[in-house]
Order: structure tokens, then sequence, then C-alpha cells
């Protein structure tokens, strides 16, 4: 899958460690809406020169995405010369910091790969709005875990609320889609990627990273505006101009706006 393909819409995204191709495969038949090569975390230094080899899009007719080793790191500039020869549906920047050095990216991809901007800092949430208004950044996602790394504090709801709304911000500021959340840790049980999923669309964001298949249905169904909401919208939206009263509560134009948001994003 080459470059050009709306990242926008990805609700779902699976990594898969770019060192393992027999599972490229694999995790597409999971049917997320992206894979995600990884070169960076899920590949051990010894094998980041390897792994850069293995990179290829010709295994799925979906999205492929890969995730680069990030800015100032010894393999990032070859990962940056792979990606821009491979041209995948985009290219996911760990660690962005600040505005300048996504651009230096940006200008080395030489406008043959959009990118994703993941902020896992503090340094990167302190700069997301720039980083979001920075040319070439189609999309801003979270990366929740190397976030409470560097603050030192708990992977908690409340304790990562603000970051979210952050992003949210920042990205809506920057006409962006609403941004993408991280991951959950949790294997081996369903409903608590469900639940974390929930939790960042009530918050305005729009997606999430997946590491396991096993969570590609339920962020797909958190994500997905569920039959309830699709009949709201619609009965807001037939009642007419103005302000009306629909089921004991107030309508106007901007409840009318998100009736249309949900009804867009079921095509």
């Amino acid at each position: 899958m080459t470059a050009g393909i709306d990242l926008t819409i990805l609700r779902s995204l699976l990594f898969v460690p770019a060192n393992r191709p027999d599972r490229f495969a694999k995790a597409a038949m999971a049917e997320p809406d992206a894979v995600i090569l990884d070169l960076e975390d899920a590949v051990g230094e010894a094998d980041k020169e390897s792994a850069r080899e293995e990179l290829a899009t010709d295994f799925t007719d979906l999205p492929v995405i890969v995730r680069i080793n990030a800015s100032g790191t010894p393999w990032h500039p070859r990962d940056v010369a792979a990606v821009r020869a491979l041209k995948p549906a985009g290219v996911i920047l760990p660690k962005a910091e600040t505005a300048q050095g996504v651009a230096a990216v940006v200008a080395a991809l030489q406008g043959e790969v959009p990118l994703i901007a993941l902020i896992e800092t503090a340094l990167g949430l302190a700069n997301a709005r720039a980083i979001a208004a920075t040319a070439g950044v189609r999309r801003l996602a979270f990366g929740s875990v190397d976030y409470c790394a560097d603050l030192a504090c708990d992977h908690l709801r409340e304790i990562l609320l603000p970051a979210r709304v952050e992003l949210v911000l920042a990205s809506r500021l920057a006409g962006l889609s609403p941004p993408i959340d991280g991951v959950t840790t949790v294997l081996d049980d369903p409903s608590v990627t469900a639940g974390d999923a929930a939790h960042a669309r009530s918050l305005g964001m729009s997606g999430k990273l997946c590491i396991h298949p096993r969570q590609i249905a339920p962020v797909r169904r958190a994500f997905a505006p569920s039959e309830a909401e699709i009949a709201w919208a619609r009965r807001v939206l037939a009642a007419g101009d103005g302000a009306v009263s629909v089921e004991g509560a107030m309508v106007d134009e901007p409840v009318r706006r998100r009736a249309r948001t949900i009804l867009a994003s079921i095509g």
C-alpha cells in the first residue's frame, strides 16, 4: 500500500515488529484499519538493521505505516531513507518533541510520506500545538506509556486526562482530525481495551494504537457510533431548523453539528 491513503479515518492501528515478517500477514488478517511495522520499541538494538530490510507493503491491501526510530538515534537517518524509498501509507515519528524537529523529518521525507507525530514526553506535550500545526503532520498520536515513564506517573485515566485533552485541543486548533490514543497494555481482557477506547472517544479522540489482534474488535466497536447514537442523530436532523425540543432536550445548531458528525462517520 503506497502513500496517499487518508490517515485521518484510521481508528484501529495494529503494531507488529518489523523484524517478524512471518507476522505481517497475520496482523493484516486481524482486520485493523492499518498495520504498523515497528522499527522502534518492538525491535532490539541488535536487530535494528536487519528489521529495516524486512519492510514491505505487498503483504496486504490495508494501509501499512512504519514507526521509525526517533530523531537523534543512530538508526534514524537510515530509517527515514528506507521509508522514503518504500512509500508506505504513513510514518510514525516517536518522541516528537518540537516543531523544528518534526519539520526536519518532514523535510527529510521530501513530501513522499505523510507523518503521524507521536507525543510521548512532557516536552512533546508542551509543544503539541506547534507540532500539530507543522506542515506535513497529518495526525497526532499519544504514547501514553512512554509519557508516564517520562513523568514518573501512574498509567491511569484520571492522571492522563489533561494530556489527552490537550492533544484533542491541539489537533482541533491545527485543523487535524482527532488524535489517536495510546495502547492498552492488558492483553487478556478485551473489556479493558473496550473501556479505554470508549474513554478516549468520550474525550474527542478518534482512534487507538493496538498491540494484539484481539484488541482490534473492541476498539472498532468503541469508536463506531452505536445504533442509539445513530437513531438520535437522525431524529435531531429531522426536527427542523432553529431551537426545537427533541425528547425533552433543546436542539439547536451546535447539537445538529454533532448529529451530522455521527452520521458522517458511518458513511
